[in-house]
């Protein structure tokens, strides 16, 4: 079990906690994620929730911004790389 630093952070009047950025990057968190919340006897234990669709489109919405790419031009791309692979695989134009 890798050892961590502690950090605090205080709970805002409306019942908001901050996770500091550190944590956040290091467990990969993003705005608007759901996380779990489960007591532990005095603790309480905040993990992902991440649900496999949920997870692929922030990891593809996060690659698109990165790379500055628009979701049309990856669609078009897409076209062309499925009519290309249909004509490897089947020697004819996609339908």
């Amino acid at each position: 079990m890798q050892a961590t630093k502690p950090y605090s952070t205080a709970i805002k009047a409306r019942g908001q906690l901050t996770i500091p950025k550190k944590i956040r990057e290091l467990k990969h968190l993003e705005e608007g994620q759901t996380v779990s919340l489960i007591p532990l006897g005095d603790a309480v234990i905040i993990t992902p929730q991440r649900l496999e669709l949920d997870e692929a489109r922030r990891r593809i919405s996060r690659i698109l911004k990165e790379t500055g790419t628009k979701a049309d031009d990856l669609l078009t791309e897409l076209v062309k790389e499925r009519e290309a692979l249909y004509r490897e695989r089947y020697g004819k134009k996609a339908r």
